[in-house]
């Protein structure tokens, strides 16, 4: 192939978006655990953390602890909670979009322990990504059901010790019961709308994962019989000690499992926070894992304008 040939067949993959590594090909990136239930090409690592060491009851956490905890931000402040699937795919709540559906008041930032870092933080800048694409799972509707959605971003996010994508699994049946997993969320502290303090760091908190049963069981009433579907799953701990609360939503919950993180569920709704007997309510992600790995799978990228431009030249160059 001559340098011309080459050359083409270079601009040709980027404008289907296949020409880095992690961005859409035959396999999303992130994830991580598809190749074992049936997926077959080439993935990268996700669920890795280098860093070992709202929410309410929770304590503040460290730089890198979660790298693949993302602040969602509306015209630059902080809203909801995300996660990294892949260098350009964040997992988040529907019901934060509800209002607010134009990517371009949108931004993500990854690599940050506060939720209001400093203007001339030059690193927060370079990890801070727009939104081209806002995908709301098509079911969705209300605040409580079908609660997922798909953040594409306009550029490709450069991974590092603080930045790294989560992985997800197609089941999550093996983390029931499990009293060590972990939410994280810049989140009101208390219920009675008491707000991070400042310098407003990521707060972290070890829940335990309810069975629906359970679930149903505690926020028995007659206005609630049986609203905790498969969709969703609760955890969080009976007595209240802790649980998440506004501006935790759309956050991840993950749990550890030979040594790689899996996120588990997505921060949706509660009634009150850190109450009795009212654990909060997490989307069931294993639920909507083949509609996660549809929509970055199929959602090629479409060609820029100087793309377009630099292709036609390079037609019709001698």
């Amino acid at each position: 192939m001559g340098a011309r040939g080459a050359l083409l067949l270079a601009v040709l993959l980027a404008l289907r978006g296949l020409g880095k590594p992690g961005e859409l090909g035959a396999l999303p990136a992130g994830l991580g655990a598809v190749g074992r239930t049936g997926g077959g090409g080439r993935e990268e690592p996700c669920g890795h953390r280098e860093i070992h060491s709202l929410v309410a009851g929770g304590v503040e956490s460290a730089r890198g602890r979660w790298p693949w905890q993302a602040s969602l931000r509306l015209r630059r402040r902080h809203r909801c909670g995300g996660s990294l699937l892949s260098r350009r795919w964040v997992l988040s709540a529907a019901h934060c979009f509800r209002k607010h559906y134009y990517p371009s008041g949108w931004t993500v930032q990854l690599g940050e322990l506060t939720s209001r870092p400093p203007f001339w933080n030059l690193r927060t800048h370079r990890n801070r990504y727009k939104v081209q694409n806002i995908i709301v799972n098509p079911a969705s509707f209300g605040v409580i059901h079908n609660d997922i959605a798909l953040l594409r971003l306009a550029s490709s996010v450069a991974y590092n010790a603080h930045v790294q994508p989560i992985c997800v699994e197609s089941s999550t049946f093996i983390f029931l019961h499990r009293r060590d997993c972990w939410v994280t969320g810049w989140g009101f502290i208390g219920s009675n709308g008491t707000r991070l303090p400042p310098p407003y760091k990521l707060r972290e908190a070890q829940v335990t994962i309810l069975n629906n049963t359970r679930c149903n069981y505690l926020f028995e009433q007659p206005s609630s019989r049986g609203m905790i579907q498969d969709s969703m799953f609760c955890a969080g701990a009976e007595d209240g000690g802790v649980d998440t609360c506004k501006g935790d939503s759309g956050g991840p919950l993950v749990c550890d499992k030979d040594g790689l993180w899996y996120q588990v569920g997505i921060v949706s709704w509660g009634m009150d926070c850190g109450q009795p007997n009212r654990p909060g309510v997490y989307t069931n992600i294993s639920v909507y894992f083949h509609w996660i790995r549809r929509v970055m799978s199929h959602s090629t990228p479409r060609p820029s304008p100087s793309q377009l431009l630099l292709l036609l030249a390079l037609l019709w160059a001698p």
